[in-house]
C-alpha cells in the first residue's frame, strides 16, 4: 500500500513558512491578477488566489476584465502594473479569450514580476539549467517528490505530457536533479511499457483514468497532476488511484495532492519575487 503525498499538509507549511517572514516587513509583498472573461473554472482559480494572498499577508488586486477586452487594453494593464512599485508579482490567468494573443500577452509581462514561470525569458533561464522563476505546478512537484526522501539522482522518471507550464519544465526540473528522464505524449507509441519503467511517473495529461495498474512499476512514485471531472462531476486525476495505490511506494491524491502546492508555489515565486526587486536578498 503506497504512503499518501499529502499536499495539503506539506502546502499549509510552506504558507506558514511564508507568513511568518511576511510579518517581519513593513511593506507588503504584492500580487497582481488580471483575469479576463466569465470561465467558471478560472474564476474560481483567481479567488483562491486572492484568498491565500491575503491570509499570508500579500497585498492583492485582482483585475477582471470584460470577455470582449481588446489586447491593447490588456497591454496596457500590464504595462501599468510592471511599473506598480506595490505590485512585485503578476500573472494573466489563463485561458484567455480566443481573440487574444495569449504569447503577445504573457511575455508583456516582466521577466522579474513572472511569478507563473512561463515567459520566453523564464522559460530560457530554465532551459538552459540557470532557473529564475519556475512554473509553480512542477515547482511544487519537485517539493512533494522529495518529501518522501526518495533520492531523484539515477533514477528513471517518465513524464506525460508535454505543455510549456508543467510537462516540459517538469522535464528540466528532474533532469537538473540528475534524473534519466522520458517524455511521453499523444503520439508516443507503446507508453504503457515505457511508463511501467519509471521510478517516478508524473502524469500531467489531463485524461481521466489514464494511468492504469500496469503502466507503474512497483514501488513507484506517482505524482498525478491531473484535473479531471468523473461521470459525477467530482475532481479526479489521470491515474486509477485505487487500482494504481497498491503498487506505488507513494502517491498523490487528487483532490489534496498536486493542486495546493501550486497556488503554496505562487506564493513562494511571490515572495521570492519581492525580496529580489527590494535587494533585500538575491531570489
Amino acid at each position: 500500500m503506497a504512503q499518501i503525498i499529502d499536499g495539503k499538509t506539506i502546502a499549509a507549511n510552506v504558507r506558514h513558512t511564508i507568513s511568518q517572514k511576511v510579518a517581519g516587513y513593513k511593506e507588503k509583498p504584492g500580487l497582481a491578477v488580471i483575469l479576463v472573461g466569465e470561465d467558471p473554472a478560472s474564476k474560481v482559480y483567481v479567488g483562491l488566489k486572492e484568498k491565500d494572498s491575503l491570509e499570508i499577508g500579500f497585498y492583492s488586486e485582482v483585475h477582471r476584465l470584460p470577455e470582449n477586452a481588446s489586447q491593447n487594453e490588456v497591454l496596457e494593464l500590464i504595462n501599468s502594473l510592471n511599473e506598480n512599485e506595490k505590485i512585485h508579482g503578476l500573472l494573466v490567468q489563463l485561458p484567455l479569450p480566443k481573440h487574444l494573443n495569449t504569447d503577445v500577452i504573457i511575455n508583456t509581462i516582466s521577466p522579474l514580476k513572472d511569478v507563473d514561470g512561463i515567459t520566453y525569458f523564464n522559460s530560457g533561464k530554465l532551459f538552459s539549467g540557470r532557473p529564475f522563476f519556475v512554473p509553480c505546478t512542477p515547482k511544487g512537484v519537485m517539493m512533494l517528490i522529495e518529501s518522501t526522501g526518495e533520492k531523484v539522482e539515477g533514477k528513471n522518471a517518465v513524464v506525460i505530457g508535454r505543455s510549456n507550464i508543467v510537462g516540459k519544465p517538469m522535464a528540466m526540473l528532474l533532469m537538473q536533479k540528475n534524473a534519466t528522464v522520458t517524455v511521453c505524449h499523444s503520439k508516443t507509441k507503446n507508453l504503457d511499457q515505457i511508463a511501467v519503467q519509471a521510478d517516478i511517473l508524473v502524469s500531467a495529461i489531463g485524461k481521466y483514468k489514464f494511468v492504469k495498474e500496469n503502466m507503474v512499476k512497483k514501488g513507484a512514485i506517482v505524482i498525478d497532476v491531473g484535473t479531471n471531472k468523473d461521470e459525477n462531476g467530482k475532481l479526479k486525476g489521470d491515474v486509477d488511484f485505487d487500482a494504481v495505490k497498491d503498487k506505488a511506494s507513494f502517491i498523490t491524491p487528487v483532490p489534496g495532492g498536486v493542486g495546493p502546492m501550486t497556488r503554496a508555489m505562487l506564493m513562494q515565486n511571490t515572495f521570492e519575487a519581492y525580496i529580489y526587486q527590494k535587494g533585500l536578498q538575491k531570489a
